[in-house]
């Protein structure tokens, strides 16, 4: 065999390693759309109790919509690719209520000089009206229609003018929150799976339409306007 050869072998064998290795984490987030919802919630919880996100707990009682994708699979080798799901809740105009969650998956592509995996907590905070319609397309990449910008850290920090911000956890090889390009696209048969009906997303999210008890302990911990997230445990 051409050393070439032995290189790109030798590259794929790291990176099935890497992905083999969080398997065990992506059976639980992906088995069906309740458990996605539970560990939505999981993930919100420790976004609320990190003290890095601090700016995150002030103003997401300001955001129109939150994206909660517990788990965001990434990994590459010159070429790298993430992929996840998530469930999305739009908070209304008038009334402030959150709706139920639209269920979504988040994926993207990316060339560059790259290797390495890791699983990566994201949420989107989607912060104008022009954010929120963006999601509501069949499907659509972030940063071609709307604005999108890494959110801030730290109490101080202060956000760029977006209409999404993202942040991020993550462990692995992998270093920061880059959602750029991502295609977003609403799981129809998990929506239906979920309320046991044919559900679009607009009459989950804007019209509120359907509504599972089971999603009540996240929509419950969401923020209202002038209202803040508490950290948990305080």
């Amino acid at each position: 065999m051409s050393s070439p050869r032995r290189s790109t072998l030798a590259a794929l064998i790291v990176i099935v390693a890497l992905l083999l290795s969080l398997a065990p984490a992506r059976a639980d987030y992906y088995g069906e759309p309740a458990e996605l919802v539970d560990r939505a919630t999981a993930v919100y919880k420790g976004f609320l109790a990190d003290p890095n996100m601090e700016w995150f707990r002030n103003n997401v009682g300001r955001a129109r919509g939150i994206f909660i994708v517990p788990q965001m699979l990434r990994g590459g080798f010159i070429i790298g690719g993430s992929g996840g799901r998530g469930v999305l809740l739009a908070q209304d105009g008038n009334t402030a209520k959150w709706s139920s969650p639209a269920f979504y998956s988040m994926g993207s592509v990316s060339v560059g000089f790259q290797i390495g995996a890791d699983a990566s907590e994201l949420i989107l905070l989607i912060m104008t009206d022009r954010g929120l319609n963006a999601m509501l397309s069949t499907d659509y990449k972030l940063g071609a229609d709307v604005a999108v910008a890494a959110g801030p850290a730290g109490a101080s920090a202060k956000a760029q003018t977006a209409d999404i911000l993202a942040f991020g956890r993550s462990q692995g090889l992998y270093g920061g929150v880059s959602v750029e390009g991502a295609a977003i696209s609403p799981l129809d048969d998990w929506n239906r799976q979920y309320y046991g009906q044919p559900a679009q997303v607009f009459d989950i999210l804007i019209n509120q339409k359907w509504s599972n008890r089971q999603a009540d302990s996240l929509r419950q911990m969401l923020p209202r306007p002038g209202r803040n997230a508490q950290p948990i445990g305080r």
